[in-house]
């Protein structure tokens, strides 16, 4: 980010990585249609099988079970549409649309799955960050906030299905990931051209695909490299220091598992929108929830159903860091809040 604006909401999106810029400009100078048989198609070809490839290491799967999409909703739409499946509320609005909300969930945000083969399951909570225990053979796992910060391996979960999203981890908007269990098929939902081994039809966008390609590979590395750890020592310092200022301070799932990098906070009285606007104004990005809920007049399904009472859980902001967030971006943040955070309550007494 610049010197003025301090970016704090990695996990709406994060800033696009170097590594996934390189591979998108060159694969546009790649004219063919990688369905062709030609030159030009082969070479557009080779661009998407290596990103495939690159893409199936970074999460544990085989290259023949990578299905690229454009992103994680149509995602859940394939992978969920029309299978009968049960879900808790604290999942992505993309996977409620298309299986019951009916498993229960306790007050870190944690869900008790009964019956995992008809279960769609996130691995991590896009707002509170917290971590859930996947049981073996659930039907589908959204991967998209634990790809790339946490240790995964889709080969492991004995899932049938699972998804990720490219712009979560560096890569571009518009392309995601669904991995298939070996052996098991589904049905299209786009269909016309046969692209994707019959399973999502469409001219593939290699550009999008290489950078996906590209920053699943430097986020494997990073993970690799301890880079998280890293972070979440910097988040949890930066949650000492606000609770030490704001002693009402309530730190949503802080005694569940969760993301390296999320911090989901509640100053009682103070709205979570007001926050977020007088933060901005400050030259800080943080938000009040899921990005793909923002700006909608409902409060947080996720507290909802962890219990919160409502009037609590609208005074929440999410804070999510990132490798590049550091020690000065999260001093300034603390002293900005901490200091907005007083002058509300002065005008309130």
């Amino acid at each position: 980010m610049s010197r003025t604006r301090t970016y704090l909401d990695w996990n709406a999106t994060a800033p696009m990585r170097p590594e996934a810029r390189a591979a998108m400009v060159e694969a546009l100078d790649v004219t063919g249609n990688p369905s062709s048989i030609h030159a030009e198609g082969r070479a557009a070809r080779a661009l998407v099988e290596a990103a495939r490839a690159q893409v199936a290491t970074a999460a544990g799967a085989s290259a023949a079970d990578v299905v690229f999409v454009s992103g994680a909703t149509e995602a859940a739409a394939l992978t969920c549409a029309g299978r009968d499946l049960s879900c808790a509320p604290v999942e992505h609005e993309a996977v409620l649309a298309w299986c019951d909300p009916s498993l229960p969930v306790d007050g870190q945000g944690r869900v008790t799955v009964t019956d995992p083969a008809r279960t769609a399951l996130q691995a991590a909570n896009s707002e509170t960050g917290v971590v859930q225990a996947l049981p073996e053979g659930l039907a589908v796992v959204d991967a998209t906030q634990a790809f790339g910060k946490l240790p995964f391996a889709f080969d492991w979960t004995g899932a049938d299905l699972a998804f990720v999203s490219a712009h979560k981890i560096g890569g571009p908007k518009g392309v995601g990931a669904v991995f298939l269990r070996r052996g098991l098929d589904i049905a299209a939902r786009t269909k016309g051209g046969g692209q994707e081994m019959g399973r999502r039809a469409g001219t593939e966008n290699v550009a999008a695909i290489a950078g996906f390609g590209a920053a699943a590979a430097a986020a494997a590395s990073d993970l690799d490299a301890g880079v998280w750890n890293d972070v979440a020592a910097r988040r949890d310092r930066l949650e000492s220091a606000l609770m030490d200022g704001d002693g009402d301070l309530i730190c949503m799932g802080k005694d569940a598992t969760r993301l390296p990098n999320t911090s989901l906070i509640v100053s009682p009285g103070w709205k979570g929108e007001t926050q977020v606007m007088q933060m901005d104004l400050k030259g800080f990005a943080v938000s009040a929830g899921s990005a793909c809920s923002s700006g909608k007049l409902r409060g947080s399904g996720t507290l909802a159903a962890m219990g919160i009472d409502p009037d609590v859980a609208g005074c929440a902001i999410r804070i999510s860091l990132g490798p590049d967030t550091t020690e000065d971006d999260l001093g300034r943040f603390a002293e900005a809040w901490l200091a907005q955070r007083n002058k509300h309550r002065a005008r309130a007494a």
